[in-house]
């Protein structure tokens, strides 16, 4: 029979920019494999009036073997309720305690590819996010009726893919692109593959 206990855990983010002097928030969830201390550092060339907050998926592991280089992940099919559960109660409590120390202006939420379904999860009950960027990741099934997204017009939304993502097949693309664009999401496209464009991103913050 399987049961459950409820004890602390210790979950690890990181930041870059001064939160004194920042305008904005920019809360960045990585993708399947990554650690939050290197993917932070693709928003490095972000102005300063960027606060950018990077959470670490809760399941660290061995990429390959039992030894060398370790990644994350925010969850799998393995007692998915629960985590998406653990995964928005952290995250919650590290906006409260974030947004305790500053009113910024605008409040955007990036989600990359794996980390995308939790941003979406995330946001989908936080009615204060002013901003979404979905990058390179599909929607979460639970958050639709029917073929709508739930929620998709109370803030500003955006679907970023890379033309040559390898993770996407044409069709694939074709069909995000469009069922994106039916859910009130402004779509982007880059020439590259699974990985964040620094003049796509700047382009879009600029328009937000």
């Amino acid at each position: 029979m399987e049961q459950q206990l409820i004890s602390k855990k210790t979950f690890r983010y990181f930041t870059k920019g001064n939160i004194e002097k920042a305008k904005h928030l920019l809360i960045v969830l990585h993708g399947y494999g990554q650690l939050a201390e290197y993917f932070i550092k693709k928003f490095e060339d972000l102005s300063e009036d960027y606060f950018i907050v990077a959470p670490e998926g809760m399941h660290r592991f061995y990429l390959k073997g039992s030894s060398g280089r370790v990644g994350a992940s925010w969850m799998t099919k393995e007692a998915r309720e629960t985590d998406i559960s653990d995964n928005l109660n952290w995250l919650n409590e590290l906006y409260t305690q974030i947004n305790s120390k500053k009113n910024f202006d605008q409040k955007v939420v990036l989600g990359f590819s794996q980390g995308g379904a939790t941003a979406a999860r995330w946001i989908n009950e936080r009615k204060d996010i002013t901003s979404f960027i979905l990058w390179a990741s599909v929607f979460p099934p639970d958050l639709l009726i029917g073929n709508e997204i739930i929620n998709s017009e109370e803030r500003s939304n955006h679907f970023v893919l890379g033309n040559e993502d390898e993770y996407f097949t044409k069709e694939q693309q074709s069909e995000c692109l469009s069922f994106f664009t039916q859910n009130n999401y402004k779509t982007h496209v880059f020439n590259g593959k699974h990985t964040i464009d620094n003049q796509i991103l700047k382009t879009i913050l600029s328009e937000i």
